[in-house]
């Protein structure tokens, strides 16, 4: 049986002199405790050595992908074929499976070769002739460096620190040009108060303070290239009739200089934004496109690095840089804040407050897939960036619309619209809530709702009685003719005098009145 054991020096092989010894697996460690038992169990037969470290690092990265590098291939050839009878010993199962299939040589995988192994990687320095300890560790110390570069992915223009650096100088140098700007502005404005006014640009402001100097230099100074000539004609009206008092050659001297550091500071800062820009499209190109270059090198700089970003859901990268609002509402049990950093993104900025919060969600949603795509893509191309910020703004475009769409020609017939119908609720006055007394029980309400209808049926038996007193009156006093059509039932009599209406009632209590009179 041969071994093929792997180091970062080069590839060996090595044949087993006694394979009884490799199934005896939980004893199989006492025959490398030194290195002359060691010699009696495996012999080394070839060592093909590399020839310098980026050799080693091909090698290297065949073996963790699971392929078979030039100097394993040749290796292989040169030895192993001349006896493929033998099995081969290997440490990994899938280079195996490649071995086998490109070679037709059958390799062995088990927990004996493993234990083999480790005996073999114990007693290296012994097994492998011609190589001294000082070298395999160098190599070994360069492999592992190398490797781990490959496996990052290392290169200058993939560092995300120079942009959480850059981003927070920038920020920095914006207040203090702020504050710069600010004292400047105030410190010459005892001087010539009204230029300050005229002149609302803070570096073309600067500019003419350090070309006036003292405010009679105005008129004779040509301004033509920093001011329109507008302007440039109304800072030279008002330094003729200015209010500002007088001040000494040093004091403009201090001005000046002052001047000077703030036209210093913002050309740095121009160049400052033009390589943050630059490096966020080397680093960051699908995020860039999404949210800007500002707003995605903030966003970096508040997960600490692209990859860390990568690592957090879209509803996390909605509201980062709103921990206080949020924990706040949580505090509170408030609503929760939709947005943070990315707030000042352009496809939010230019939606209509109510629609910011939906277009804030779908847009950290893409967002998270194109910072996945660039710290862990091996593509640095802007597709991806390209359409989701496409379907963003058809979106958007949507949304703002409110799914009405334009149609013409005979668009116009199939477009049929609802009828519009107002609904309104009339509420009227609950006088209830006016009184002041206590409320009344259920069983005195059902009881004064009884007593009135037994007061309706008395009063109509009462009025029944006259009524009938009336009749018979009528009946006495009439001649007999009339007394026919007056015999009729009682039944039909008491329906009819409940049915006549108030004024034939009215009607005959005046014709009883008269009788009575005569």
């Amino acid at each position: 049986m041969l071994v093929l054991f792997e180091t970062a020096a080069g590839y060996a092989i090595f044949k087993v002199l006694d394979e009884k010894k490799l199934q005896e697996v939980d004893s199989l460690w006492k025959q490398f405790e030194t290195p002359e038992k060691a010699n009696k169990i495996v012999k080394l037969k070839h060592f093909e050595k590399f020839q310098d470290t980026t050799e080693a690092l091909a090698a290297a990265t065949a073996l963790v992908e699971g392929k078979i590098g030039k100097s394993l291939k040749k290796v292989l050839k040169k030895v192993v074929a001349k006896e493929a009878h033998e099995q081969l010993a290997i440490s990994d199962a899938k280079l195996g499976g490649v071995i086998k299939d490109k070679l037709n040589l059958s390799c062995v995988h088990n927990t004996a070769i493993a234990e083999l192994m480790r005996g073999i990687r114990n007693q290296m320095e012994s097994l492998i002739t011609g190589l001294p300890p000082r070298e395999i560790s160098a190599m070994s110390l360069g492999l592992a460096h190398s490797l781990s570069r490959y496996k990052l992915k290392f290169s200058p223009d993939k560092v995300d620190t120079m942009i959480v650096q850059a981003i927070s100088l920038l920020d920095d140098l914006d207040k203090e040009l702020n504050n710069y700007i600010m004292r400047c502005r105030e410190w010459y404005g005892w001087h010539f108060p009204e230029i300050g006014k005229i002149i609302t640009d803070n570096l073309a402001y600067c500019k003419s303070v350090k070309k006036i100097g003292v405010r009679t230099n105005v008129a004779t100074t040509d301004l033509s290239d920093i001011l329109p000539e507008e302007v440039e004609g109304e800072v030279k009206t008002a330094a003729e009739i200015s209010m500002g008092t007088e001040v000494s050659e040093e004091d403009i001297g201090n001005i000046l200089h002052l001047c000077d550091q703030v036209i210093e500071i913002s050309e740095y800062r121009a160049q400052l934004y033009d390589y943050l820009k630059n490096r966020m499209m080397a680093i960051a190109p699908n995020l860039t496109v999404m949210v800007g270059e500002l707003v995605g090198a903030r966003l970096i700089a508040h997960a600490g690095s692209l990859l860390n970003l990568a690592k957090h859901p879209a509803s996390t990268v909605q509201i980062l840089g709103a921990e206080k609002a949020l924990f706040r509402a949580l505090k509170t049990k408030r609503d929760t804040p939709k947005y943070g950093l990315i707030y000042h993104a352009s496809l939010v900025g230019q939606t209509t407050p109510k629609n910011k919060g939906k277009i804030s969600r779908m847009l950290a949603a893409k967002a998270a897939l194109a910072i996945r795509y660039d710290a862990l893509g091996e593509d640095t191309n802007t597709e991806l960036g390209v359409e989701s910020r496409a379907k963003l703004e058809v979106r958007l475009r949507h949304l703002e619309e409110k799914g009405i769409r334009r149609i013409s020609g005979t668009g116009k017939a199939m477009a049929k619209t609802e009828k519009y119908q107002h609904k309104s609720e009339v509420k009227t006055y609950d006088p209830s809530g006016d009184s002041t007394l206590p409320s009344v029980s259920k069983k005195r309400k059902l009881e004064e709702a009884e007593e009135p209808t037994e007061v309706k049926v008395k009063k109509m038996k009462k009025e029944r009685i006259p009524e009938a007193v009336e009749e018979e009156e009528e009946a006495a006093e009439e001649p007999p003719k009339k007394k026919k059509k007056k015999h009729e039932p009682a039944e039909e009599e008491e329906p009819a005098a409940v049915e006549e209406p108030s004024e034939k009632k009215k009607k005959k209590k005046k014709k009883a009145k008269e009788e009575e009179d005569e």
